[in-house]
């Protein structure tokens, strides 16, 4: 079973979220709030995006890239980790 899969109903409850941002930041501008606030909404979003991002890359690697179905060896699980830490490094 693949991770999206098996983590559907977290993965659908943030892109909920993300979406309520995303209309909350076309409600500002519809609103014509201060370019302030609306920076700081589209910011939060940003990140919200970002972790998804990194939380989809990591079970992308977890699950994909090395088997999930044999144990890995230390080497190949530190492999992984410094792979993913990398990645979200960058993603975050």
């Amino acid at each position: 079973m693949a991770h999206t899969v098996r983590d559907k109903e977290k993965l659908l409850n943030r892109v909920s979220r993300i979406s309520g941002q995303v209309e909350a930041i076309k409600r500002s501008i519809e609103a014509e709030e201060d370019c302030t606030d609306i920076m700081q909404l589209t910011a939060a979003t940003r990140g919200a995006i970002s972790s998804l991002l990194a939380e989809l890359v990591e079970g992308h690697i977890r699950y994909h890239m090395s088997d999930p179905d044999h144990k890995p060896s230390s080497r190949e699980a530190r492999a992984a980790q410094e792979l993913i830490d990398v990645v979200k490094s960058y993603v975050n």
